[in-house]
């Protein structure tokens, strides 16, 4: 069974930086997408970035030029590097798994407080 674990949230100053991990654990298929999703308090879950086996990546507009995501097969590791951290970037990342004919799969989410 495939399981996800984040690693790296906490508090940090506006215009700081952190680097989140996700460890994969389990087996997974070769062809896969593998993302950062994020919840703020009193909102919906929403996209921030994505990338694929083959290294296709998909970045949410509001966060382009300051978060760059990464995965290392090796390690089975997926990296969410975020700079120049805003107040709105407050809010529980949670990482993802998709594959064609298998269960998505969710990470138990790490939080990131971004203070002013």
């Amino acid at each position: 069974q495939v399981q996800l674990v984040e690693s790296g949230g906490g508090l940090v100053q506006t215009g700081g930086s952190l680097r989140l991990s996700c460890a994969v654990s389990g087996s997974i298929v070769s062809s896969n997408v593998i993302g950062w999703y994020r919840q703020a308090s009193g909102k919906q879950r929403e996209l921030v970035a994505t990338i694929s086996s083959h290294g296709n990546i998909n970045t949410a507009d509001s966060v382009k030029g300051r978060f760059t995501i990464s995965r290392d097969n090796a390690k089975n590791t997926m990296y969410l590097q975020m700079n120049m951290l805003k107040p709105e970037d407050t809010a529980v990342y949670y990482c993802n798994l998709k594959a064609v004919g298998y269960r998505e799969v969710w990470g138990q989410g790490t939080l990131v407080t971004v203070s002013v």
